[in-house]
């Protein structure tokens, strides 16, 4: 029976329906993204390639699941906007493709639409999924904190009056200004993945700016995507 399809804007967004799907979310494919889609125990994964980026982060989860035995796959940044499932789904082309996947038939060039059809066939993995990976650390102690969160989905209302350094693309969320950020925090900095189809990869940027937060995106070329840390 083929594994039912979940597409989403963010692997962040994806819950308890991700088990045994393929799941289409428009997060990079970096290490954390890939380190989430096997903690859903997705069945298979395609993300988008952030313009693949400083020693490659944008595709970086992509061995990382195949060594957990999760064929996974990423589309061009410049054939779909980061952050939007739906239009991963409407345009994207796959850019890449680990082991697993290429076995199942998904090769670069294809549409995202048939390479989620071959991904339907793909079995459940038998290794469990990592242990949680660490992804939040505090650079700055004293006022104003600094801290450096691998995904902007880990800001929590603490961080409230703090300069935050995130691993995240600069994408909103489906294109809605209301995903730019869940608190209100005294700074942001992001990954650009590259600008990408739209510019899509600094389309937060302006929503911020109308929250009356300053933020800015650092280049994917520059630092490695999904790793607050290094763009610090």
């Amino acid at each position: 029976m083929p594994a039912p399809i979940v597409v989403a804007d963010s692997i962040t967004r994806v819950g308890a329906e991700a088990a045994g799907a393929v799941v289409v979310n428009a997060s990079h494919g970096g290490l954390y993204a890939a380190y989430l889609a096997a903690k859903l125990h997705a069945v298979a994964a395609i993300f988008n390639d952030a313009g693949i980026g400083r020693d490659c982060a944008g595709i970086g989860g992509l061995a990382y699941l195949d060594a957990l035995g999760v064929a996974a796959a990423t589309v061009g940044y410049d054939t779909a906007r980061i952050g939007d499932g739906a239009d991963m789904m409407a345009r994207g082309v796959i850019s890449h493709a680990n082991g697993l996947a290429a076995a199942l038939g998904v090769a670069a060039g294809q549409s995202c639409r048939d390479a989620v059809v071959k991904l339907q066939s793909a079995r459940s993995a038998e290794t469990a999924p990592p242990e949680a990976l660490e992804a939040a650390f505090l650079l700055v102690d004293k006022a104003p904190q600094v801290w450096a969160l691998d995904s902007a989905s880990l800001v929590l209302p603490e961080h409230k009056d703090a300069i935050v350094v995130t691993g995240s693309h600069g994408g909103l969320l489906g294109g809605k200004p209301e995903t730019v950020l869940k608190y209100d925090i005294a700074g942001a900095l992001y990954n650009d993945a590259g600008l990408g189809i739209d510019e899509a990869g600094v389309s937060r940027l302006p929503a911020l700016d109308r929250r009356g937060i300053p933020a800015a995106t650092v280049a994917a070329s520059s630092a490695r995507i999904g790793d607050a840390r290094l763009s610090s």
